[in-house]
């Protein structure tokens, strides 16, 4: 939006378009009604982040006119919880359009967007806890940040995880990703000064009670400067992430 916005200011300045010509260009801000949508243009300016599309629920149509009209406003697509057959079917209409099947998410960068201060560590505790955390470090590489991928290294053996410690001492800020009981924010909490944004995964047996188990011992941690943030959340995590990264 930041981009269309100049080109239309630009164009009336050089006097290729008028006053009306501007305004007509300008009508759909700050949003854009599209009677089952209101597109927010004006949040990357309000935000320094463009909005997202949250897939799951939306139709295949309803998603691509969203995604045809932020497109045409020169700014970057990212698309959530998007399956595979959907994906194909907005790509149609949008042929430049990525996606990544692990993480769910389908994107599109028309600008670069304003580089991280430093490096944002996506953590998990297990193999099975990747799926989110890929959606998280995919939402961070999207807004401008530059990532670093430790997996697999859960309390169940704590020596995989000393073993990354020099890596998790370089990072700004730190996403776990964890199933079962959630321990590992806690665990890493304690050793570096880095901000932690915990995320707790539906991963786990049945007393895990689908991911409440670890939410609850997330928001019960005991070492200070843990966040955490709803169950399967990658996204949530990586735009928090994003948004500490790009202070100061």
């Amino acid at each position: 939006m930041i981009s269309f916005l100049k080109d239309v200011l630009l164009k009336f300045q050089q006097g290729r378009i008028d006053l009306d010509e501007a305004l007509k260009l300008l009508e759909d801000y700050p949003y854009q009604d599209l009677n089952f949508a209101k597109i927010d243009h004006h949040r990357e300016l309000r935000k320094g982040l463009p909005e997202i599309i949250f897939g799951q629920g939306k139709t295949a149509a309803q998603i691509k006119k969203i995604a045809k009209e932020i497109k045409a406003k020169k700014t970057n697509l990212l698309i959530t919880r998007l399956n595979l057959s959907t994906y194909e079917e907005i790509r149609k209409e949008i042929p430049a359009l990525q996606y990544h099947p692990v993480a769910k998410i389908a994107y599109l960068k028309i600008t670069e967007p304003v580089p991280g201060k430093g490096t944002i560590a996506v953590v998990t505790a297990g193999t099975t806890d990747i799926p989110i955390a890929e959606e998280a470090a995919l939402t961070c590489e999207f807004l401008g940040n530059q990532v670093l991928k430790i997996y697999d290294v859960g309390v169940a053996g704590l020596h995989r995880l000393l073993g990354e410690y020099s890596k998790l001492r370089s990072a700004r800020v730190v996403i776990t990703v964890a199933g079962m009981e959630g321990a590992l924010p806690s665990v890493i909490a304690g050793l570096i000064k880095a901000p932690i944004i915990a995320c707790p995964t539906s991963v786990g047996y049945g007393a895990s009670f689908k991911g409440l188990a670890a939410l609850l011992a997330m928001l019960n941690s005991c070492p200070g400067g843990v966040g955490v943030v709803n169950i399967d959340n990658g996204f949530g995590a990586g735009y928090l992430a994003s948004l500490i990264n790009h202070l100061g």
